[in-house]
């Protein structure tokens, strides 16, 4: 008996999210080995899984992992992007940039971050139509291993906010070497939540 072929199972999102890309796990180890070239470079930090223009929310490079999310507590006039590290090792070097894009109303409604604010340097710019938050550790202080939360918050025009084209960036040092690490925001209804 012949039948037709059917595509392979893929996890199906909630009705609410179908217009949405799939949310990358929130463990920074892949779930299956990553696509190897013979060219001696390293694979891609980012998952191949899906054609997207949102780019995965998580992603590592080394000791040193990222995750971009938008807070739960986001509301129809306020939001705030989380950017989560987790670092295996001291970095010597850390800077931290936050792109919100202008979709209508975005102006800046404070940052924080977990690590001690004298060790850092913030500053907020409108850019090419973007919110930027921009953190800089200063010279002479260090980043111990561990997971640290970075946060810009900002009001919007009211209404629900499509996060799709925020991104964030990270670059770091540990030791010798020189890392790097970015993405997109998952939204609070990619999580799964509502």
């Amino acid at each position: 008996m012949a039948t037709s072929p059917t595509p392979e199972a893929t996890p199906t999102p909630s009705p609410e999210a179908s217009s949405r890309a799939p949310v990358p796990p929130a463990d920074p180890t892949p779930s299956r080995a990553p696509e190897h070239r013979e060219s001696g470079r390293p694979p891609s930090r980012q998952p191949s899984s899906s054609v997207s223009v949102r780019p995965p929310a998580a992603t590592e490079d080394g000791p040193l992992w990222s995750d971009g999310s938008v807070d739960p507590h986001s509301n129809d006039f306020w939001a705030q992007s989380n950017i989560t590290l987790k670092t295996r090792e001291e970095l010597t070097a850390l800077s931290v940039r936050l792109r919100v894009a202008q979709t209508g109303g975005v102006s800046d409604a404070g940052a924080w971050r977990s690590l001690p604010e004298q060790d850092f340097t913030l500053t907020v710019d409108e850019r090419d139509g973007f919110l930027v938050y921009t953190w800089t550790l200063k010279e002479g202080r260090t980043v111990p291993a561990g997971e640290w939360v970075f946060a810009g918050q900002f009001d919007h025009a009211r209404g629900g906010r499509d996060a799709g084209a925020d991104r964030y960036t990270v670059t770091a040092a540990a030791g010798s070497d020189r890392l790097s690490v970015g993405g997109g925001f998952a939204a609070v209804d990619d999580a799964g939540n509502g």
